[in-house]
């Protein structure tokens, strides 16, 4: 996880200031690498809607890369539909299909889907069975926490605050801005463009499991406050006892 939080934590910062889909006319269809795309309305519909936080060609950006091994591997049709459709309720990811108050038909989504799939690359897990998207089970915080040492710590710190590495992985207003499979999402695939490692890779020689997985995804949540950002008494911010009236 090295690198992870400060960068992703800064990456949605931005995708704040800017907006999904605000900056994504500003990305010129014509600069995408041939064979990028599968057709021209793909490639308008992926430049004006996802483009802005997944970045050209979907190679990532203030959000996760979408042309991605590791992530097309986990995440099947379905996963991807509904991230279009419905965004990320209680995140910045916004809602895009029109059932859910955005602008885009079923058409316009089942193309963008086809080509985002398309990008899959199997062959670069070379065999290695991927961890499901979704948690099959509840959290185990207290292994998640020792889970936490082995393979997040050296880059975020025993408590996760952050070294000279890596930046706070447990920032409150970071975690108010992810939902728990996010942050599954983000232990999975890591941000390799940011240079954050995959499950593979946090230590060397010792994938992550996929239950060592939830469990850290677990203890991660205990982290997240009643009011992110604003000012607590000491010692008050985890028990809610900071809240206002």
């Amino acid at each position: 996880m090295k690198r992870r939080a400060g960068l992703v934590l800064a990456a949605i910062f931005a995708a704040l200031a800017v907006g999904c889909g605000q900056a994504a006319s500003k990305t010129s269809a014509e600069s995408a690498a041939p064979g990028a795309y599968q057709n021209e309305e793909f490639r308008t519909l992926f430049a004006e809607n996802c483009a802005a936080c997944h970045g050209e060609h979907g190679k990532g950006g203030a959000a996760n890369a979408l042309d991605d091994a590791v992530y097309l591997a986990i995440a099947d049709d379905a996963v991807i539909r509904n991230a279009i459709i419905n965004g990320g309720p209680g995140t910045a990811s916004p809602a895009f299909g029109q059932t859910a108050g955005g602008l885009l038909k079923d058409e316009q989504i089942a193309t963008l889907v086809k080509g985002i799939r398309a990008w899959a690359r199997p062959e670069e897990l070379n065999g290695v069975q991927s961890p499901r998207y979704a948690a099959e089970r509840t959290g185990d915080t207290a292994h998640g926490g020792k889970d936490f040492q082995i393979f997040c710590a050296a880059c975020h710190g025993a408590d996760g605050t952050g070294t000279k590495f890596a930046g706070s992985i447990v920032n409150p207003s970071f975690l108010a801005l992810v939902s728990d499979e996010a942050l599954r999402t983000i232990v999975i695939v890591g941000r390799p463009e940011l240079g954050a490692p995959d499950w593979r890779n946090d230590a060397a020689g010792q994938p992550m499991s996929d239950e060592q997985i939830t469990d850290v995804v677990a203890w991660l949540a205990t982290h997240r406050v009643p009011y992110p950002g604003q000012p607590y008494p000491s010692g008050t911010a985890a028990s809610g006892a900071g809240e206002r009236k």
